[in-house]
């Protein structure tokens, strides 16, 4: 029998949401052990081999009709979205409208601990403009005024006991709202001056947050590097999978939940991504891949980004727990398609 291949560029047969090319492509010479009917790849492939063909474009037909039904039938480790919509949510998350939408602008004003950040930063910068640092970073003077306004002034005592706020590096969250707003192209430096852009004031004119904040979401899910600054592996699909955690929190996040429950999700639908780390003597790879996940997409996307509450459960610094719940911003911000 003529043997059949898969385009490169397409979703892969085994399901696993990936372009063939990134997934499969390399394991087509394996052990045929490898490729028995509890393997997906070894699944299609073993029907096609019990089919009798009498022609190249009949066992292509078979082929292409065969490998498009699996594609769109839901998979239980993505908790019912198909490979296809799963292929479309990791390469391209702003382009699948059969899957979601995102508005534009917001059908309500928005409340996220980033719109509170780039407030006080465009309130600062004003008509006059806020003057950078030798360094290109913002004034010491305002990162502290920032950070008390933020905090509030109990839990600001508390965070700066141990040392002040003296560079914008001192002050996370903020360093990271600026970044974000100027990959944007929201605020920029001009001639040693934070200002902010003309598309900005358009964005404020026109929508006031509600038109400002699709756009940092977009640049902080897309175009921001979630390993910046951390400790974990570079590990880019924790980032690139942001949209199948925005699902989950929408299928599963009207009640508090573990934060476990999504590390567990996220590890059945992608298993290999813990062969991505090499253990350490201090941890194993599976819970590596489980502390960043949580670190980035939880703590530091979802939280800041105002789509979900993350509450530490425990006191234990080294094996802190924390639940988490959706907020309404999450439906407002990322509508989904869902049966």
């Amino acid at each position: 029998m003529t043997r059949l291949t898969t385009e490169r560029n397409a979703p892969c047969p085994c399901g696993s949401g990936k372009k063939f090319k990134n997934c499969c492509l390399d394991k087509e010479d394996a052990a045929t052990s490898r490729h028995d009917a509890s393997n997906p790849s070894g699944s299609w492939r073993k029907v096609l081999e019990e089919q009798q063909f009498s022609s190249l474009e009949e066992a292509q037909e078979f082929f292409s009709q065969y490998i498009q039904q699996q594609n769109l039938r839901p998979v239980d480790d993505f908790h019912a979205l198909s490979p296809a919509q799963m292929h479309g949510a990791l390469n391209h998350p702003f382009a699948s409208p059969e899957l979601v939408r995102f508005p534009e602008v917001l059908d309500t004003k928005p409340t996220a601990p980033i719109l509170k950040l780039f407030s006080l930063l465009t309130d600062a910068i004003g008509m006059q403009g806020l003057k950078a640092t030798a360094t290109g970073n913002l004034p010491r003077a305002f990162c502290r005024e920032a950070a008390l306004a933020y905090w509030g002034e109990a839990a600001h005592q508390e965070r700066t006991r141990y040392g002040g706020i003296n560079r914008e590096d001192d002050f996370g969250d903020l360093h990271i709202a600026r970044l974000v707003a100027e990959l944007a192209g929201l605020v920029r430096k001009y001639k040693g001056r934070f200002i902010v852009s003309r598309d900005c004031r358009r964005l404020l004119t026109a929508g006031g947050l509600a038109a400002v904040y699709p756009k940092l979401l977009r640049t902080y899910a897309e175009h921001f590097n979630w390993a910046y600054h951390d400790r974990y592996p570079e590990l880019r699909f924790v980032q690139t999978a942001f949209l199948f955690t925005l699902y989950l929190l929408t299928r599963y996040g009207d009640a508090w939940r573990p934060q476990v429950f999504y590390e567990d999700a996220f590890l059945r639908a992608f298993p290999n991504i813990v062969d991505e780390v090499p253990p350490t003597s201090f941890s194993t790879p599976e819970a590596t891949v489980r502390n960043c996940y949580t670190w980035r997409t939880l703590m530091n996307f979802a939280a800041p980004l105002g789509l979900a509450a993350v509450d530490p459960t425990s006191d234990d610094l080294l094996f802190r727990e924390y639940r988490v719940k959706a907020l309404p911003l999450l439906g407002d911000a990322v509508r989904f398609h869902l049966a």
